[in-house]
């Protein structure tokens, strides 16, 4: 008799651990996706003073201007709940994020034909910010994409699979590149 009561506490106790585990997870992964939302909101108002600055310089290259202001507009529309995070929202968010990242690589590229530009202290600190920004996204993807795997393993992994299951917890969807992504080509520069 006591080692069945016993057996239950330990499986009580597992439950709320499991339980309890489960919680801490999800709520890292969207604590780590409103770190993405943050520096991406950071690259967004960036993005129209740099547009202005090479506007001076650059006036003839207006269909990649458009393309920046384009790819930000439809960046900025796409949303995802952190408390709802779906797979169809993570990869909207990632194609939008994807052409962002190509039209500015575009923009930056324009740069280089014009060493006036170049050596403007408006330019050259929006870009370094930019930059500086790019990072932080990237390291905001990884923590993001950490945490998701960790709370995925967990819904994996047996016993706590059981628990996961019996109380609802999902998995969640990495923050990846689209296939198609502009930015894993190399930006072609011609003088």
């Amino acid at each position: 008799m006591w080692i069945l009561i016993v057996a239950a506490v330990v499986i009580a106790l597992y439950v709320i651990y499991a339980y309890n585990n489960f919680v801490k997870l999800t709520q890292r992964a969207k604590e780590a996706w409103a770190d993405i939302d943050v520096q991406l909101k950071r690259r967004y108002d960036l993005i129209p003073n740099l547009i202005e600055t090479v506007k001076g310089y650059a006036a003839h290259e207006r269909e990649t201007l458009d393309q920046v202001t384009q790819a930000r507009a439809q960046a900025t529309q796409t949303h995802v709940d952190p408390s709802n995070i779906t797979p169809e929202q993570i990869a909207a968010m990632a194609g939008a994020e994807s052409a962002l990242t190509g039209a500015l690589g575009r923009l930056l590229a324009i740069a280089e034909n014009y060493p006036d530009l170049k050596a403007n202290t408006n330019f050259l600190e929006l870009q370094r910010e930019l930059s500086d920004t790019e990072n932080k996204i990237q390291a905001a993807r990884r923590f993001y994409n950490g945490n998701v795997r960790d709370l995925n393993i967990a819904l994996q992994s047996f016993p706590s699979n059981i628990v996961g299951s019996s109380f609802n917890f999902k998995a969640e969807e990495f923050f990846e590149l689209a296939e198609d992504s502009q930015e894993r080509e190399p930006v072609k520069v011609s003088f």
